[in-house]
């Protein structure tokens, strides 16, 4: 009658608990009661059988700190449905409990000598296993066991109610995540196309106030032609129209980056973002032996427009003395621009923050990782997966 009390308050002491580990830790004063235990813990398997989750209260172990998978578990007996239950007097001795590849280290760190081990059942199907241990010698007998099976049938259908409730709740945060991710992209994007509309604008207008009108006026200079140094002005108007309208087409597409490849085409828009009169100490180091230019055209422009939109905070924003851009193979493919300016002061004023939009945005459209750190200056970190690093090797 006393044991039943005590299994009665067990199912008591359940009730209100919405997570398995305080649901084991309230009912384990009951269970001292009914049985002495120096470690409880609870094995719960997966839908498919292979891998076991463990909770316990009690000694702390690594039992609990990460999923293993079934064959590794000292009860894989009972987890695999081989048996009901299990008993052992020494299980630093047991062959059923330590054996080759048995994730048994805390049984014998902690000494857990006698073991009592029953399978949790839901509607005949095993769904776990309850773990009794102390750390003194023969100390579970028979009646032990059935103590054991009686607690396991009473804490069996509450522990699948409540995983099935913690696995629901995984995936609904997982859903939220990726909508969120989802959205974000989304509202990158139609950022990225009003940035890019405004790009396409600004071209148009170049065009327009520039070229156009420089075209206008060498077309009245040939009607004045009369000597031959008249045609020779015209000339060097013509040669100036033509370099003013080649820097907007390689404003508009990079085709430096494709002729002459990453290195070089970011070289040259620092020497010209910089101009003749700055003092700027500037370096461009491809320390990835090119492998940049063996990404996809998408990503390498993307990687590019960010570095040209850093360079342009750092040059027109920072009053940097410095700027070093640098790719590298480091925990994937990485590239670098910093400058030793006052970058972040800017950004608190709203001057470039749109700019740090855009770049966020083209490296989340090509799955790499945005950074920026401030630290005696300012530091743009975009870091693309490993997989871009064994790309080559993969290839070879």
């Amino acid at each position: 009658m006393a044991d039943l009390a005590y299994y009665l308050r067990i199912s008591n002491h359940l009730a209100g608990n919405l997570d398995i580990k305080s649901a084991l830790r309230s009912v384990k004063s009951e269970i001292d009661r009914i049985l002495q235990v120096d470690h409880l813990d609870v094995c719960l398997v997966d839908d498919k059988g292979n891998w076991n989750t463990s909770y316990e209260v009690g000694l702390r172990t690594s039992w609990s700190r990460t999923r293993a998978p079934v064959e590794v578990s000292p009860v894989r007996d009972i987890l695999r449905g081989e048996c009901d239950s299990m008993l052992t007097g020494n299980a630093l001795e047991d062959p059923r409990y330590v054996f080759e590849g048995a994730d048994c280290e805390p049984i014998i760190k902690h000494q857990m000598r006698s073991r009592v081990n029953v399978a949790m059942k839901v509607l005949g199907r095993t769904i776990g296993a309850l773990n009794c241990s102390s750390q003194k010698l023969d100390f579970y007998d028979d009646q032990a066991v059935e103590q054991v099976r009686n607690i396991a049938d009473i804490l069996a259908p509450y522990f699948y109610a409540l995983r099935a409730n913690e696995q629901s709740r995984r995936e609904a945060i997982m859903r939220a995540e990726l909508q969120a991710r989802e959205e974000g992209l989304r509202l990158g994007a139609l950022s990225l196309t009003d940035a890019l509309e405004l790009e396409r604008q600004r071209i148009g207008m170049d065009l327009h106030d520039q070229t156009l009108a420089d075209m206008t006026r060498i077309s009245r200079e040939l009607e004045r032609c009369k000597t031959q140094k008249d045609i020779e002005a015209v000339r060097g108007s013509m040669q100036t129209c033509i370099q003013g309208l080649r820097e907007i087409i390689d404003t508009s597409i990079p085709s430096l980056l494709e002729l002459f490849g990453f290195q070089h085409a970011v070289r040259t828009h620092l020497e010209r973002a910089v101009g003749t009169d700055q003092e700027i100490d500037i370096d461009v180091r491809d320390l990835s032996e090119g492998l940049i230019d063996d990404l996809p055209q998408t990503k390498r422009i993307a990687l590019y427009r960010i570095t040209q939109e850093a360079i342009n905070n750092a040059v027109r924003h920072a009053r940097a003395s410095s700027i070093l851009v640098e790719i590298e193979c480091r925990d994937g493919l990485h590239l670098s621009i910093r400058d030793d300016g006052a970058s972040s002061a800017a950004i608190e004023t709203g001057k470039v923050s749109g700019g740090l939009t855009h770049m966020r945005t083209r490296a989340r459209l090509i799955a790499a990782q945005f950074d920026i750190r401030y630290a005696e200056g300012t530091e743009i970190s975009v870091r693309l997966p490993v997989s871009e690093c064994r790309g080559r090797e993969e290839v070879a």
